[in-house]
């Protein structure tokens, strides 16, 4: 039987700008779901439900419809205010924090006419790459509740994937949009250093973090990351590279181009872990890879020179970002062990470690564009294992935790550090039902690349008509 939420989110958006269905109705539908299925997902820590449908009539009778996200329901990661509405952070230190204020990227998303149902799941700060927090619910996996969805955006992706929302906003520090998407057969874009006005990376440590999209189709990304660049002022000088062909959207819709593609499986870990790279993530390069070549791109393989100072560098600043987290004293026992770990190790450094950590990386960013320049993008796994089994990463042991993220995770931090756009892309699945895909790096400024590649690869693996059983 049809329901609305099978619509794609560009057919939502024109559904609802031909009034074939309303704001309030296509909230309401969203919201019914929500109720319904949330309890054994853990998609949001909270729903808004009176003031998603206030603000739907709203858009309904005074927004004008030329906005890009008219009426579309979204939510907002648990890590962005939104005023009058509890901002957990993902932490106890904040269980009952309502803010005065909203964060830019909530009232960009607003203005573009968005209607959000409430907060999305995240974990601690942000700071790991997996959804489990002692102030929520462990994010869950729709195609297997005993896994991990991953994080940080681990509650938006949950509800993409089980048709809790058309499309979700995410952030972008270390993988955290483009893990979760893997992890459940969606769509990730960590876009270019400078690309989002509201957000361009320069406020976070190391130009890291991003704001961007969670969806089922490359269309839907495109879609709402156009809203996002377009909905604030650019308040910086730098801003990434641009194409000359209009809104993202047009190079997700025409999936044109041949390119000259990277084959990687290599990462800047490697020499600080032992990273291995399963069988289903390499089957699942192979399958793409396949693909590719029958598409007529260009392939060669690739490997990024060994560079043993990435992971120290790293571990620095993502330590040094944890020291401002406002906990003193007895509020330190509330932050969980792993988050524990990183302020003290933060609040130990001194200024000569930070600076020394941003030269290595500034570094490292150059040597990277460098290696890839020759190419228009490189394909990589989007996660070295499939999805982690919920409690599977160390409650205890800090050092042990932060290992296992990255194991997981090996080939997603370095394309925020050289501030290059990235997209995940669902290829495959494994035998036991669950999603696996691969991470295409672009060059500077290059999303609307990644968006073609990721086009032509959908049209292929018809990945948009793959759900879990929430569906």
């Amino acid at each position: 039987m049809f329901e609305l939420h099978h619509l794609t989110a560009q057919e939502q958006a024109d559904w609802l700008r031909r009034g074939d269905v309303s704001p309030t109705e296509l909230a309401a539908h969203y919201l019914e779901r929500i109720a319904r299925l949330d309890g054994e997902l853990g998609a949001f820590t909270t729903v808004t439900p009176e003031a998603a449908l206030a603000r739907a009539a709203h858009v309904e009778s005074t927004v004008s419809r030329a906005v890009a996200l008219w009426g579309l329901p979204l939510g907002d990661k648990d890590l962005s205010a939104r005023r009058g509405v509890r901002t957990t952070y993902g932490s106890r230190l904040f269980e009952h924090f309502v803010p005065e204020q909203s964060d830019e990227i909530v009232t960009v998303l607003d203005d573009a006419g968005g209607v959000s149902l409430g907060k999305t799941n995240a974990p601690e700060f942000g700071m790991p790459s997996y959804t489990e927090s002692f102030v929520a619910p462990p994010a869950r996996n729709p195609y297997d509740t005993t896994l991990g969805a991953g994080g940080s955006s681990g509650g938006a992706a949950v509800a993409v994937a089980a048709g809790l929302l058309p499309v979700a906003p995410g952030s972008d520090g270390g993988g955290s949009i483009r893990i979760p998407a893997a992890a459940t057969g969606l769509v990730g874009v960590k876009p270019s250093r400078g690309r989002i006005p509201s957000n361009a990376g320069f406020a976070s440590l190391g130009g890291l973090v991003t704001p961007g999209p969670i969806a089922r189709t490359v269309a839907d990304a495109a879609m709402l990351l156009d809203a996002m660049i377009d909905g604030g002022a650019y308040q910086y000088g730098t801003r990434a590279p641009s194409w000359d062909g209009g809104a993202l959207l047009n190079a997700a819709v025409r999936g044109e181009g041949r390119f000259e593609i990277g084959v990687m499986t290599t990462s800047p870990w490697d020499s600080a872990y032992e990273i291995t790279v399963s069988p289903e993530a390499i089957a699942a390069l192979e399958t793409a890879v396949g693909e590719l070549a029958v598409l007529g791109h260009g392939l060669e393989d690739l490997a990024l020179e060994p560079d043993d100072t990435y992971g120290p560098a790293f571990r620095t600043i993502w330590q040094a970002g944890a020291s401002t987290i406002p906990a003193e004293g007895e509020q330190l026992e509330l932050l969980e062990p792993l988050t524990q770990w990183l302020v003290a190790r933060g609040r130990q450094l001194g200024a000569r470690d930070l600076a020394e950590a941003l030269t290595t990386l500034t570094r490292f960013e150059r040597s990277v564009i460098r290696q890839f320049s020759h190419v228009d993008a490189v394909i990589t796994p989007a996660l070295a294992l499939t999805p982690r089994p919920i409690g599977w990463y160390d409650p205890v042991d800090a050092e042990r935790n932060f290992e296992q993220q990255v194991q997981y995770t090996p080939f997603t931090s370095f394309a925020n550090v050289s501030g290059l756009p990235a997209i995940t892309l669902p290829v495959a699945v494994t035998d036991a039902g669950v999603p696996m895909g691969v991470q295409v790096i672009g060059r500077p400024g290059g999303e609307h690349t990644l968006l073609a590649i990721g086009a032509q690869l959908e049209r292929r693996f018809a990945w948009q008509r793959r759900h879990p059983p929430q569906w």
